[in-house]
Parts: C-alpha cells; structure tokens; sequence
C-alpha cells in the first residue's frame, strides 16, 4: 500500500475504520465492507450519486475517467477537495455522504435483482 493510501486512515479517523484493498492499479476504500472512495494515481476520488453530486459539481471537482479501448469510461466516483486532507471534521462529513451514496448504489443493486 502507498504512503498516501495509508494516510486516509488519519485523514477519515472520525468518520471511523476504513480499510484499503488493491484494484485496477489503484486502491478501493471501504468502511463496513463497503467501498465510498478509490485511490488511482495518488488521488482520492469518492463516490458519488444524485443526492451528493452537486456538492462535488459547485466545488468544481473532476470525475474519475479512464481509457478503455480508446474510449473514457467515467465513474461514480469524484475527486476529493483538498481541504478534507486539512480537516477531519469536513473529511468524516464527506465520507459520510459518499458511503450513503454507496449504501444507496448496494440497495439499488438488491431491487434489480429477480
């Protein structure tokens, strides 16, 4: 794991215990099994729905994109602002509303489900 990945754990410690598992050369973050951020490149990104993406919107934050094949695939996740690395209140409140976002994804997942 990097330095900068092992560092969330400070970075979210009142949000409470996240742990960091390798993916797609990056890392996913979970918090009670359920992942809310990923980690590519030695950003932070966080997950993001209806409910929570204009607050990354008005911050004026990137989504997280990747190529595949020759097209940009983007995802539900965007990047962090740099002032929760600053503030553990403000990183527990943004945690907090991307890991409901990611409850709300998991809950979708079980009604699509025959």
């Amino acid at each position: 794991m990097s330095e900068y990945t092992d560092s969330l754990r400070d970075v979210f410690e009142l949000f409470g215990p996240i742990t960091a598992r390798r993916m797609f050369g990056g890392h996913g973050i979970y918090h009670d099994g359920l992942m809310f951020a990923l980690v590519a490149d030695e950003t932070l990104y966080l997950k993001v729905d209806e409910y929570n993406l204009g607050d990354f919107e008005r911050e004026g934050l990137e989504p997280f994109a990747y190529d595949k094949g020759g097209r940009v695939v983007q995802m539900s996740y965007y990047q962090a602002p740099e002032e929760l690395f600053e503030d553990r209140e403000l990183a527990a409140a943004w945690a907090r509303r991307s890991f409901e976002a990611a409850l709300r994804a998991q809950a979708g997942k079980r009604k699509a489900k025959p």
